[in-house]
């Protein structure tokens, strides 16, 4: 299908609501350093909807791959025989595979474009959906969730790549809002969902199902989006693209050049700052359900329902900060500048909601907290996120983000496991949340202190 046949069915059909915020990003044009207006011709316009509708769906699914297992725990260790320790080893694997998986991956994504690595991975990561299907062993399992952690690390990484490949620097924020969104929604909607398909069908079919749809969707992602180096631009198309950016070649870096961004404070700082934004996001998708049950004495059904508000918040703030990220941009605010006061200030107030989730006697109140929270730690995420296609050149921008991403991974993976030892140590998360909330402290003050300057190519601090 082409590019502009597709636009011309998505305005009838896919996405209207993402659709509908477009009017934000075509409103605000680029202004040349004398004033003239930039903006995006048709066709940019038209790739760039085409993206992102793609990558919020990757999103989501991403998401709803992820909450196949927990969702279906307790039929999946029952007719198994899988002990419960075990179990949590199981949730976990797709935690570390994602997170060690990072740091190669941002680099392939420089290298090969995120037209190949994100097809490649949405389709892998999909046949390792299907496959938990298929399994009757912890063993094989295990495996199966451990290459789903892998075929899922290129997502976020590579829809940072899209993001500055094809949108003007004023328009990066709000576009990565819209990606981050896509894990808020696929958490909403997962739980309702999967347990739909499980009931209905079994968690079988429930595996192979949301796997067809990850391998349907790689084909329409392969045959619609392109990276920059397959389209002929038009000299004003590359002005508005590359517009502010500054020491960007077409050559992937090396591997001399990739261990180079591990010398800036820069990176140390993001990475620093999404550990914390991404353990206290873990510590509720792993651990939301059951502390509202045990701890907040909550029913399963109410559970069941008011569980999925904190997300709708959280969806919330991801376009939010996204927005805001933009705005603050076209105020004057230098990029860099704007974004690290979102993710300083996002981080501080999680912490204090965190400590009010401890301090909170009301269920009205405790869920109030935890949804100010998530609201938070996407408008967080978010900015995070919207700094690294403007924290480096072009050619580093997947390496920066698969970087950063792999410090917070690194937090989302030990908030589950911690959470739980603490829990089971003293019987409530009061000192599990206490920690959360001075790891959001710690994160925001590195953010502050270390992120500066962009980073230069070729260059050591």
């Amino acid at each position: 299908m082409g590019i502009a046949v597709a636009d011309a069915e998505a305005r009838d059909s896919l996405a209207p609501v993402l659709l509908q915020f477009w009017t934000v990003i075509e409103s605000s044009p680029q202004n040349n350093v004398d004033g003239t207006a930039v903006r995006p011709s048709a066709r940019i316009v038209s790739i760039q909807r085409w993206s992102i509708v793609l990558l919020v769906a990757g999103g989501e699914l991403n998401y709803i791959d992820r909450a196949t297992l927990s969702v279906a725990n307790k039929l999946i260790q029952d007719e198994l025989g899988i002990p419960i320790a075990k179990m949590g080893l199981l949730l976990s694997a797709f935690l570390w595979a994602y997170a060690l998986a990072q740091l190669p991956v941002g680099a392939l994504i420089d290298r090969f474009g995120p037209r190949k690595m994100l097809g490649l991975g949405l389709f892998s990561w999909s046949v390792a959906q299907a496959a938990g299907g298929l399994v009757t062993s912890f063993g094989v399992f295990m495996a199966a969730r451990f290459a789903l952690g892998v075929g899922e690390a290129p997502l976020f990484p590579g829809g940072a790549r899209v993001v500055r490949d094809w949108f003007g620097i004023r328009q990066r924020g709000f576009a990565t809002g819209l990606l981050q969104s896509a894990s808020s929604l696929g958490n909403f909607i997962a739980v309702p969902l999967l347990t739909f398909l499980m009931l209905t069908l079994s968690w079988r079919w429930m595996f192979f199902i949301v796997g067809a749809a990850g391998v349907l969707l790689s084909v329409v992602w392969w045959s619609i989006h392109r990276d920059p180096a397959e389209v002929r631009l038009t000299p004003d198309e590359v002005a508005y693209l590359t517009e502010g950016d500054a020491n960007t070649t077409s050559a992937p870096p090396s591997f001399a050049e990739w261990k180079q961004l591990f010398a800036h404070r820069t990176t140390w700082g993001m990475i620093a700052g999404f550990f914390g934004t991404i353990y206290t996001l873990w510590l509720y998708t792993g651990w939301l359900p059951y502390y509202l049950e045990h701890e907040r004495h909550m029913s399963v059904a109410r559970v069941g329902i008011v569980a999925a508000i904190p997300y709708f918040f959280g969806c919330i703030g991801a376009v939010a900060g996204g927005w805001l990220c933009d705005y603050l941009t076209r105020r004057g605010w230098a990029p860099i500048a704007g974004r690290k006061l979102l993710v300083s200030s996002a981080l501080l107030g999680l912490s204090a909601c965190t400590v009010g989730v401890v301090l909170a006697q009301s269920n009205t109140v405790v869920l109030t907290f935890i949804s100010v929270s998530l609201f938070l730690i996407y408008i967080a995420s978010s900015a995070a996120w919207a700094t690294v296609p403007i924290a480096a050149p072009s050619q580093y921008t997947a390496s920066l983000g698969s970087i950063q991403n792999f410090g917070g991974y690194l937090g989302g993976a030990l908030a589950p496991t911690v959470t739980g030892l603490i829990v089971q140590r003293t019987g409530s998360f009061s000192q599990a949340l206490l920690l959360s909330a001075g790891l959001s402290l710690l994160s925001a003050a590195a953010y502050l202190l270390l992120v500066r300057e962009p980073i230069q190519a070729n260059t050591r601090e």
